[in-house]
């Protein structure tokens, strides 16, 4: 008879499908893919021109595509270049031009100007986000890994362990854990705070089947995240995968206490059946 652990092990385990509701990629295991998405380049301080445009993009993409290309035919420095971009391939996003708008985001990496090494860095971040959403993780591998390497070049920690976070996904997508445990570490490194790496390197680190490990990793996570559903989901599996049937059990309990409603809660719901743990009551959120 197959155990209850043994199930969540298995199920665990097999964790390298898309989430068809999130968009997953291919490959990548859900603890990776489903994330939220990240749209690095709106970090950055917007000049008017670019704030419309892209606002323009929102509503109207095929107006702000309109109005990124006459931008650009007038423009006159390396900024506004850039910026035109920008904003150009971001209309190319919301009218589903990808395979363009990965030209386009490359192009304005390029502009960028030489002072300003943050910005050229979300821009060829965006360009390799445009390719993983095409299903081209070889062509976003290179473009991802620049974006990092100009982040710490520029010493932006926190965007550099945001990118390297970035890299890690697309590596696993390509099937090459190691170097994805590379960056994990690099993204750990250039900030500690950053509870997203924490919690992948957990998740590596436990389908590497380093369990003690990954319980280090995923208590840092929940220190820095302690009401982050996806934290509380991992540190239940890691336990259980342990053999800490009773650990796991407070996991994916806690995790329907917080986010009860949320796609954690449904896999910890599935968990807790399997460990004959009981779900805890929770109240359905207000409605609006």
């Amino acid at each position: 008879m197959i155990t209850a652990l043994a199930q969540i092990a298995a199920l665990a385990l097999a964790q390298v499908g898309p989430n068809p509701a999130v968009g997953g990629m291919p490959g990548v295991p859900e603890e990776l893919a489903n994330r939220p998405p990240r749209d690095v380049a709106v970090q950055q301080p917007q000049d008017a021109p670019l704030g419309r445009c892209l606002r323009l993009a929102s509503e109207r993409p095929q107006a702000a595509l309109d109005m990124a290309q006459r931008w650009r035919e007038q423009s006159e420095s390396a900024r506004d270049l850039a910026q035109s971009a920008h904003c150009l391939g971001l209309a190319m996003v919301q009218l589903g031009r990808l395979e363009e708008a990965q030209k386009v985001f490359d192009l304005a990496a390029g502009e960028a100007p030489d002072d300003n090494l943050p910005y050229a860095a979300r821009l060829s971040a965006m360009a390799g986000n445009a390719a993983m959403a095409r299903g081209k993780p070889d062509e976003a591998l290179p473009l991802i890994d620049r974006a990092g390497g100009m982040a710490l070049a520029a010493e932006d920690k926190p965007l550099a362990a945001q990118l390297r976070v970035d890299l890690a996904r697309t590596l696993v997508a390509l099937g090459n854990d190691g170097d994805a445990e590379q960056a994990l570490a690099e993204a750990r490194d250039a900030d500690a705070t950053n509870g997203e790496a924490w919690l992948l390197s957990a998740t590596l680190s436990r389908r590497m089947k380093r369990y003690g490990e990954a319980q280090q990793q995923i208590e840092r996570a929940g220190a820095l995240a302690p009401r982050e559903p996806a934290v509380g989901l991992e540190a239940g599996v890691i336990a259980a995968l342990s053999g800490r049937e009773a650990d796991a059990i407070r996991s994916f309990q806690s995790v329907l206490l917080v986010a009860p409603e949320s796609y954690e809660a449904e896999r910890a719901r599935g968990y807790l059946e399997q460990l004959g743990g009981a779900v805890p009551q929770t109240e359905s959120p207000p409605s609006r």
